[in-house]
């Protein structure tokens, strides 16, 4: 069980975090500014002791944690597992962290686990199963989910409700917050042709309780229209800052989270990118 200083931290301030890796645990705690909070992913924390679970036991006594899942596949066809789920609900249960958040997509198929998030059609049917998959894991955590936006290539035909508008009513049905990934944002709406802008405008934003930054890959597709892909291994990009700077000036500041996933560089960079954050969330009054 963690030092109960832990339970201190149960709220994420609205200042920037980063996604931690342990390799930079050393310098995290020698000079952590202007880093105020960090995320986890959930399945890189499931196993029993060892190193991780003592730094992350560290990491906890000094800073607010998001727990971010990657595996539950909220919008697969088959029943969540169990047993991922138990084992969910342990790792929340004493970390007690800030925050859980999961992704509006599905990776399984049969008793396949498929090593993507992959995107849903918008229909009454879809929305049926996404928010009953929800209401069992909020049930099981006991603790309200944040839902995540994917980014998407292509748009379903089978469609009937935009992206928000689903996300909107499985918020109201199931009370669970938004997770809100400006650059998910800005890669669907390239990849789609359509105005990032109005993503956000149509976007419920009462109810974010988490942005994302991360980086993203460009590439064209066949036809040499551009092509953006979610990578999480490169610099936020200027237009997704500014999508961002767009998006704070309207919901006031809010938790945010630089994702850096792949190709992970060394803390100063990591800093420097929670650093322009900061100097936007700080010309927007609270």
């Amino acid at each position: 069980m963690l030092d109960t200083a832990t339970h201190r931290h149960h709220h994420l301030p609205d200042r920037p975090g980063v996604g931690y890796k342990p390799q930079h645990f050393a310098a995290i705690m020698d000079a952590p500014a202007p880093v105020e909070w960090f995320e986890i992913h959930a399945e890189n924390y499931m196993g029993d002791g060892g190193r991780p679970l003592a730094q992350l036991r560290h990491l906890a006594e000094r800073f607010a944690i998001s727990v971010h899942g990657v595996g539950l596949s909220i919008g697969g066809e088959a029943p969540l597992d169990r047993d991922h789920l138990a084992r969910l609900k342990h790792l929340t249960g004493w970390l007690q962290p800030a925050r859980f958040s999961e992704h509006l997509a599905w990776s399984t198929h049969d008793t396949q686990f498929l090593n993507d998030l992959l995107p849903l059609p918008y229909t009454a049917r879809t929305l049926t199963r996404v928010a009953d998959h929800i209401d069992q894991v909020q049930d099981a955590l006991g603790r309200q989910m944040l839902l995540e936006n994917p980014s998407t290539y292509l748009a379903f035909a089978e469609s009937d409700m935009p992206e928000t508008a689903f996300l909107a009513e499985i918020a109201r049905r199931t009370g669970c917050g938004l997770l809100l990934d400006v650059n998910n944002v800005f890669v669907s709406a390239t990849n789609q042709q359509t105005d990032p802008r109005a993503y956000i405008d149509a976007f419920p934003l009462h109810l974010v309780g988490e942005i994302h930054l991360g980086g993203h890959d460009e590439d064209a597709d066949d036809h040499g229209a551009p092509l953006l892909i979610d990578s999480h291994g490169a610099t936020v990009v200027d237009p997704v800052w500014a999508l961002y700077a767009y998006t704070i000036a309207r919901t006031g500041p809010r938790p945010t989270l630089i994702e850096w996933d792949n190709d992970v560089p060394d803390w100063p960079v990591l800093a420097a990118e929670a650093a322009r954050a900061a100097a936007v969330l700080d010309r927007v009054p609270a």
